[in-house]
């Protein structure tokens, strides 16, 4: 049976910020978010670059390694952009993306601290693990998971694309289910909602445009201090497109006439 992803993005650039440093896009073939390296910079630029040397056009990975390859190819994108403008030194994101697989599977691909969760029969799993200092500290047993969410140093992380050799990413395969519901999101969504919030908004919002609006507009009103981005993606029955993708964030306000994606 074909699948395809219905799916929409909202981002914010918050109350708390001058720029948008998230970027995200959502087709029937994929969909990603891609979240800026706070300290570093020019995060708008990582992000956004990133994405849109991605996706140029609609992407189905044959598999996992391959997969891989497209997003190493985009990273060397962003060492290009740093050749060219020394100052860019140190600009890096992270990245967080779902894509369907030739076979018809899905590929998560993950590096850093923005997040995936999978809502599948009304119950709420979060799929990835943060590379961070705060998750560190919580694998090895000397900070507990509940006071992960308010460490002062919460934000560092430990992996992310900044354009070198040495830059990790992982791919996992998943299989899906009609109607499961993913979310893909940043940090400024998931360091201010805990699961429950988070799988109560899921399941009250019929489509996935609701959802992704209302994630966005509760983070905000808890307090987020950061970008907020939520991605909302509902595996549907029928065939992929090879429509463009839709960006949003940082993707959509750098647009790839001007970021030079050809380097």
């Amino acid at each position: 049976m074909p699948i395809r992803l219905t799916a929409a993005a909202v981002s914010d650039i918050g109350p708390h910020r001058t720029s948008n440093q998230d970027a995200a896009f959502t087709a029937s073939w994929g969909a990603a978010v891609a979240d800026g390296v706070g300290g570093g910079p020019s995060g708008d630029l990582a992000s956004a670059a990133l994405v849109h040397r991605l996706v140029p056009s609609p992407l189905r990975a044959t598999d996992a390694e391959d997969l891989l390859v497209r997003i190493r190819e985009a990273n060397w994108d962003l060492r290009a952009h740093v050749q060219r403008d020394p100052s860019l030194q140190g600009m890096a994101t992270t990245f967080t993306g779902l894509f369907l697989s030739a076979a018809g599977n899905l590929l998560l691909a993950h590096t850093g601290d923005s997040r995936a969760y999978l809502l599948r029969h009304a119950q709420l799993e979060r799929q990835t693990r943060d590379d961070s200092y705060v998750q560190a500290l919580v694998d090895s047993g000397l900070l507990a998971p509940e006071a992960a969410a308010s460490h002062p140093r919460r934000n560092i992380i430990t992996a992310s694309l900044g354009g070198g050799e040495e830059d990790v990413i992982s791919v996992a395969e998943r299989a899906p289910i009609i109607g499961d519901r993913w979310l893909l999101c940043s940090d400024g969504v998931s360091d201010y909602l805990d699961d429950e919030e988070i799988g109560l908004a899921l399941l009250r919002h019929r489509t996935v445009e609701e959802s992704a609006a209302a994630l966005v507009s509760l983070a905000l009103q808890y307090g987020s201090r950061d970008n907020v981005t939520a991605v909302v993606c509902d595996i549907a029955e029928g065939p992929a497109g090879a429509e463009d993708a839709v960006f949003a964030g940082s993707a959509r306000e750098l647009f790839h006439e001007s970021l030079d994606i050809t380097a």
